[in-house]
């Protein structure tokens, strides 16, 4: 079964990249695939996905770290499974893996990623975004500068402290 496995993905990988769109700033089909890894961490909404890999292609294109949440916790937890957030202390950890602190991508992928984070990575849509953040609501807020970044954090900050503050007695 894990042949099988294997030689599907092979195939898709190379089907993929072959039609893949043009100009993008990956060099192989393995950067494509630890890209595509970071996209799967990073949003389970099949509709953001192109989106998040456009920001990530901006970012590559500028020089601007990835800064990638998921490849930090990868860093920590050595790729076991943890659901504790993430930390200033857990950004300044010293890994390969951490896009934080390292230019381009990792060296291997952190996650095997489906078909749609792939496909999204080699068809990744048009965007201004540099950055998105989560709204609240199971998806993401994206931006185009830091200035309308924050704006979205903070949003996202007054949400998550109406909610603790929510009493049902109230």
């Amino acid at each position: 079964m894990i042949a099988r496995m294997q030689t599907a993905r092979t195939a898709l990988l190379a089907q993929a990249w072959e039609n893949r769109m043009p100009h993008l700033p990956l060099a192989t089909p393995e950067a494509a695939v630890i890209l595509a890894s970071i996209v799967e961490k990073e949003t389970s909404i099949a509709a953001e996905r192109p989106l998040v890999a456009g920001v990530f292609y901006n970012r590559l294109r500028i020089g601007m770290a990835l800064q990638s949440d998921p490849t930090v916790v990868y860093a920590r937890d050595k790729g076991m499974p943890n659901n504790k957030p993430i930390s200033r202390k857990d950004i300044a950890i010293d890994s390969p893996f951490n896009t934080y602190n390292q230019p381009g991508l990792p060296p291997a992928p952190i996650t095997n990623p489906g078909r749609a984070a792939l496909l999204a990575v080699l068809h990744p849509a048009a965007t201004d975004a540099l950055y998105f953040a989560a709204d609240g609501s199971g998806g993401h807020a994206f931006a185009a500068s830091l200035k309308e970044h924050n704006k979205n954090v903070a949003k996202l900050r007054a949400r998550e402290k109406a909610k603790r503050n929510y009493s049902p007695e109230q």
